[in-house]
């Protein structure tokens, strides 16, 4: 990661120094080795802060939006499953090619440390990776854990080391591509399927009852890019702030899933900021299963001009009355 951190100094160094109005967006390092945030910086003597380790899980391709409005140019880095973001962002002009530069930065995958947590471990002073170990250093010892079980979950699922867009690469000789749970990804959606319609309303009754309307996955999520959102609306019945009732709980994130369906690139990013820990990718990826089912192989941004099923039409599309009616036509 080393290797990494000093190209993209170097990089966004020159950037800053050539002109004004210009602007980095990257990850700035907190007090602690996992305490990463999202961060613009301006000025030169500011990218001491700027990092990039194993914590950076932090799709950055939502912060573009609003920055485009306040400077002309914006250099970026991204991880390869950000870049699908991003293209469907240029494909909805949300953002504009010509305002970004882009360097995609290497990934190996980003570890999760809730998964640390509940392995018990407390006081944290340094994580280092040593290969597929990962070693780490706490106010009461020594720990090393195998990196695959401390990944995050969208990690499990990676769409490749490949990066969709780009203007710079830093890094791609680093990570071998390794192989993932990539053709388990809709074993969890197959399950909920499989239950009975009582046993799924139980199941999701119980996960969204612990939403406290914080509105981290539609702040987060880089499809969610209305200027004004339907549930901040005051006449539409549904803009508390904290739900009053079980019919809003579902309200807010089944309506917010179909508002994204074929445009959601199953970043993880709603899941990953919940402060509830709601399986919420879980919603998104049965729209995107189901779009597969009915329309064919498709992956929200894979280019920047690869339009949705659901937004283009051919002889080939699903009949609306896709489900089979039993004993013949009627």
């Amino acid at each position: 990661m080393q290797r990494i951190n000093d190209e993209m100094k170097n990089k966004a160094l020159k950037f800053l120094e050539s002109s004004a109005g210009k602007a980095v967006l990257a990850w700035k390092k907190g007090d602690l080795p996992y305490d990463v945030t999202p961060a613009l910086f301006y000025a030169p003597d500011s990218l001491d802060n700027m990092i990039y380790n194993n914590f950076c899980a932090c799709n950055l391709s939502k912060y573009l939006i609003e920055n485009r409005k306040n400077v002309e140019l914006t250099l970026v880095f991204l991880k390869p499953c950000d870049t699908f973001s991003l293209n469907q962002l240029l494909l909805e002009h949300r953002i504009e090619r010509d305002s970004i530069y882009t360097i995609g930065v290497a990934c190996n995958g980003m570890l999760d440390i809730e998964k640390l947590r509940d392995k018990g471990v407390k006081g944290i002073l340094s994580i280092e990776e040593d290969g597929e170990t990962i070693r780490i250093q706490t106010l009461y010892g020594n720990e090393k854990y195998n990196r695959q079980d401390l990944l995050l979950n969208k990690c499990l699922f990676c769409k490749g080391k490949d990066h969709k867009v780009y203007d710079e690469l830093i890094g791609a000789d680093l990570f071998e591509q390794r192989e993932f749970q990539s053709n388990c990804k809709f074993d969890e959606v197959s399950e909920l399927e499989g239950m009975t319609a009582d046993e799924r309303f139980s199941f999701w009754r119980r996960e969204l009852s612990k939403c406290i309307r914080c509105n981290a996955c539609r702040n987060i999520c880089p499809a969610c890019t209305c200027n004004k959102c339907i549930f901040d609306n005051s006449q539409s019945g549904s803009s508390a702030k904290v739900n009053v009732t079980d019919f809003e709980e579902n309200l807010y994130h089944i309506i917010r899933a179909y508002h994204v369906a074929g445009r959601c690139s199953d970043c993880g990013e709603c899941s990953r900021v919940c402060p509830q820990k709601i399986p919420l990718y879980l919603l998104n990826r049965k729209l995107i299963k189901d779009i597969k089912t009915f329309y064919g192989d498709f992956q929200a941004g894979e280019t920047s001009e690869l339009f949705s099923p659901l937004l283009n039409y051919s002889h080939e599309d699903a009949e609306p009355n896709v489900i089979s009616k039993k004993g013949g036509d009627n």
